[in-house]
C-alpha cells in the first residue's frame, strides 16, 4: 500500500492550539514529522504520512480544545483531505471555508473555533 502526504497550515491561536489541531489528526493519520515548536511563529505547519485511503475517525479525541480560533488549510489527495476535514469537524466547532480541487490533490480551508 502505497503513502501520500497530507499537508496542514495552521495560522491563528497558539502553539498549544496547533498542537491540540495536529493531536485531533495523529487517530487517522499517524504521528506527523515533526510536531509544531515554534511560540512565536503565526504560521505553522504539520506533514503526514497517511495510507492511501485514509478514513475519518470514529470519535472525536479526547480532550481536543482550542483556546482561540484556528484556520487549518489541508491540502493532500482528495481521501486524506476528506478523512482530515471529517476528523476535524468531529473534534472541533468548524466552519469550512471552501475547497479547491487540482489534477491529483485537493486543498480545504476550515476555520475552527474554540
Amino acid at each position: 500500500m502505497s503513502d501520500t502526504q497530507l499537508t496542514v497550515t495552521l495560522s491563528g491561536g497558539g502553539i498549544d492550539d496547533a498542537r491540540a489541531v495536529v493531536h485531533a489528526l495523529e487517530g487517522v493519520f499517524g504521528a506527523p514529522d515533526e510536531l509544531p515548536a515554534d511560540d512565536r511563529a503565526t504560521v505553522r505547519t504539520a506533514t503526514f504520512s497517511s495510507p492511501s485511503a485514509p478514513d475519518a475517525a470514529p470519535a472525536a479525541p479526547a480532550g481536543a480544545r482550542l483556546t482561540e480560533p484556528v484556520t487549518v488549510t489541508v491540502q493532500g489527495t482528495p481521501q486524506a483531505v476528506t478523512a482530515a476535514s471529517e476528523t476535524l469537524a468531529r473534534a472541533f466547532t468548524t466552519h469550512d471555508e471552501g475547497a479547491a480541487s487540482g489534477d491529483q490533490e485537493q486543498e480545504r480551508e476550515l476555520h475552527l473555533v474554540p
